[in-house]
C-alpha cells in the first residue's frame, strides 16, 4: 500500500499534523485513520470472497485484464534497458524473425535461405527492383 511513500514523506506527514492537530489530538487522529484503513480493508476484502463465492471459477477470468494491467507497471523505461541489454533474447521475435544459437542472427546460407545476405552485384549491373515496395 505504502510502495509509493517513502519515510521521508510519512514524517512530514506525521510533523505537520503535530504542527496542525496539537500532540494532544495527534495520537486521537491517528488511530482514527488507522481504524478507518483496517474498515475499508476489511470492506474490501468481504466484496472480494463474495463475488469469488458468487461466480466461482469465472471470477479468474474475470481478474485475468486486471493482471494484465498489472503487467504494464513494468513498461518503465530502465526496465526495458535492463532487460534488452542483460536477458536472454527470444528465439523468436515477434514479427517471425529467428535467432541462432547464442542469441546472434542466422545469416548463413544453408541454414535459412530467406535470411541469407544477397549476393553483390557485378560492375555496370542494375538491382532488382520490387514494384509492390515501391
Amino acid at each position: 500500500m505504502f510502495d509509493s511513500v517513502g519515510w521521508g514523506e510519512i514524517l512530514v506527514l506525521v510533523v505537520a499534523g503535530l504542527f496542525i492537530l496539537g500532540p494532544e489530538r495527534l495520537p486521537g487522529a491517528a488511530a482514527w485513520v488507522g481504524r478507518s484503513i483496517r474498515q475499508v480493508k476489511e470492506y474490501a476484502s468481504g466484496a472480494r470472497d463474495q463475488l469469488r463465492g458468487e461466480l466461482g471459477p469465472e471470477f479468474d477470468e474475470l481478474r485475468k485484464p486486471f493482471d494484465e494491467l498489472r503487467g504494464l507497471r513494468d513498461l518503465n523505461p530502465r526496465g526495458m534497458v535492463q532487460r534488452a541489454l542483460f536477458d536472454d533474447p527470444p528465439e523468436v521475435k515477434p514479427n517471425g524473425f529467428a535467432t541462432g544459437a547464442g542469441g546472434a542472427l542466422n545469416m548463413s546460407k544453408d541454414t535459412n535461405p530467406q535470411t541469407a545476405a544477397p549476393e553483390k552485384l557485378g560492375p555496370g549491373e542494375r538491382p532488382p527492383i520490387d514494384p509492390d515496395a515501391t
